[in-house]
């Protein structure tokens, strides 16, 4: 099982890791997670302009990271329809920009993607090795960013994951904690399934991946992994389990399960489509670090109380 313990690192030499988008969901864990290995910088965008080719390119060359950890990203799906440009720009562009540095430097690339990059389509859980085929802009440009990755030569580790939240920031869990508090009913959608991960789980295993990375002797072959917690469900059944876990840690609710209406995607139209299938087998993660990955259930149990104890 992962551990929530911090592993210490088996190397004297310090390191420097550059997060990009530390003021995300994902950044925001991964500062916490990996000031156990080193040096973490995390500029926000005042310090460093990531639509901004030639200010990354000065940032790399003044800091010379040992490790580039990439949690930069569009992800207003809907918006990336019409501002395409963007969308290419950090999803696409930035992290082709990162793998050049790294593979001419030699160093480790470490970048997250989503699953909208497969067709969303079907019910069986997606494979590292099947053929993708986004179903909108911003799957295309986060594909995009992946095979720019793998092209480029550099040491990677390319990890995709699905439904991603926190204890902090805009996320499904935050907007339903909201909304459970001030409304008594509320229609989710209930056919579209994946796996709820939280940006805790995506740090921690980005921090033993990196630990085995820099260990001697060790070995990680570069490439695409499933980063997600086991098990599936529902936004409809998703939302049902937040409300739960809500009520079991006090958080104030107006909402109760009755008030929990499922629909069909059909009924919430959107300006970007949606995946109905965003199911990740994970087997190939947790040989490669010979761990087991929890279910969604008890990681969302554990988000909860986080944000019960902030309060």
């Amino acid at each position: 099982m992962i551990s929530e313990r911090s592993l210490l690192p088996p190397y004297t030499s310090p390191l420097t890791i550059f997060v990009t988008g530390g003021n995300g969901q994902v950044g925001f864990e991964l500062q916490r997670q990996l000031a156990t290995l080193g040096n973490v910088l995390a500029p926000g965008r005042a310090a460093l302009d990531l639509s901004d080719a030639n200010a990354v390119t000065a940032y790399l060359a003044t800091h010379q990271p040992d490790v580039v950890v990439n949690a930069a990203a569009y992800t207003a799906v809907d918006n990336a329809e019409s501002d395409q440009a963007m969308a290419e720009r950090l999803n696409a562009a930035l992290p082709e920009q990162l793998a050049e540095y790294c593979q001419q430097q030699s160093k480790w690339l470490i970048h997250y993607s989503s699953d909208y990059v497969y067709t969303g389509q079907g019910s069986e859980p997606w494979q590292e090795s099947d053929t993708t085929g986004p179903c909108n802009v911003y799957g295309a440009t986060k594909l995009a960013g992946d095979e720019a990755v793998a092209n480029s030569g550099c040491q990677h580790l390319i990890f995709r994951t699905s439904w991603v939240y926190s204890a902090f920031g805009k996320s499904f869990l935050a907007t339903m904690l909201r909304l459970g508090a001030e409304r008594s009913a509320l229609s989710i959608i209930n056919d579209q399934v994946g796996a709820p991960t939280p940006a805790r789980l995506i740090a921690l295993v980005t921090q033993q991946a990196l630990t085995r990375l820099l260990s001697e002797g060790a070995t990680l072959t570069s490439g695409v992994y499933h980063l997600a917690p086991r098990g599936e469900t529902s936004w409809h059944g998703f939302a049902c389990e937040i409300f739960k876990a809500a009520k079991q840690c006090g958080l104030p609710l107006v909402i109760t399960p009755d008030g929990v209406s499922a629909i069909p995607t059909t009924d919430y139209p959107t300006p970007a489509a949606r995946p109905l299938n965003s199911r990740l087998s994970v087997d190939k993660l947790e040989k490669a670090l010979a761990v087991q990955l929890p279910d969604w259930q008890s990681q969302l149990a554990l988000t909860v109380e986080e944000i019960a104890r902030s309060r």
